[in-house]
């Protein structure tokens, strides 16, 4: 019943965070931390399929309409033009996702409060300097596909926001927030279902080891998915009332809390 509850608490964490940008992953390792839990990243990585399940249902028509266009090898349409965005967007990120898989940065640096604090930090400038986007186009050229996938891989790091990241990177290159948005989440599937296989085939038996089952994870993922399906909601009223921005102050509080707390020695 303690897991239960605790796999719970985290699944709300997910879905309240993944969509808001505020960072999921920094947000399930501060959780993780002050509740003296020892989860594996596999355990964060299976709550995003609550979260896909929300992105899919979200965009179902889009999503069809780009795979249908894919199938028929038709690029002319507006949705055919956004398959090799994403395939181009995805590049960048598997690149720098497997970096850090490599050099086990997740395991080793970002572990501790202070860099988390940072990255937080980051965040908010990110954030903030979405505000002097100008949005001049629905169109997305293969070089803003590149650099939105950039900013996807960076966002690997605990503290800096996926869809915070992706979003205002588009908002800066004059893409219109629509289109950020719709972009944004698209481009999100292939990357959560890369990391999802890649971390179920390196630590299915770290998960074991916990005595985490299917109820608990299954529990997490349905949480994760009802809370991320109204987070998904608010992100976009609050980016189409031209908001985005507002939410770089809780970032700035956040890494400024932390930075405290780890000179605290906590």
């Amino acid at each position: 019943m303690e897991s239960l509850i605790e796999t719970i608490i985290l699944g709300t964490i997910q879905g309240l965070t993944e969509w808001l940008p505020i960072s999921s992953t920094g947000h399930l390792r501060l959780a993780e931390h002050f509740l003296g839990l020892t989860v594996p990243i596999l355990f964060d990585v299976l709550l995003h399929i609550g979260t896909l399940t929300v992105v899919l249902f979200f965009f179902r028509k889009d999503i069809v309409r780009v795979l249908s266009a894919l199938a028929r090898l038709e690029f002319k349409t507006e949705h055919g033009r956004l398959a090799p965005l994403i395939i181009v967007g995805t590049m960048p990120t598997v690149l720098i996702g497997l970096l850090f898989f490599e050099f086990e940065l997740m395991e080793t640096v970002f572990q501790n409060i202070l860099p988390m604090a940072m990255a937080f930090a980051f965040c908010g400038i990110i954030l903030y300097s979405a505000k002097a986007g100008k949005e001049r186009t629905d169109k997305i050229s293969y070089f803003a596909a590149i650099m939105i996938g950039v900013a996807q891989g960076v966002s690997i790091i605990p503290g800096i926001s996926r869809s915070g990241a992706t979003i205002a990177v588009a908002l800066l290159l004059g893409i219109k927030r629509g289109k950020a948005f719709q972009f944004s989440f698209m481009l999100s599937v292939p990357a959560i279902l890369g990391a999802l296989g890649l971390t179920v085939y390196t630590q299915f038996d770290e998960l074991v080891s916990t005595g985490l089952g299917g109820v608990e994870v299954f529990a997490g993922a349905i949480v994760a998915m009802l809370v991320g399906y109204l987070a998904l909601k608010l992100l976009w009223k609050i980016l189409a009332k031209k908001k985005f921005h507002v939410f770089a102050f809780y970032c700035f509080l956040l890494s400024a809390v932390l930075i405290t707390l780890s000179l605290s020695g906590f």
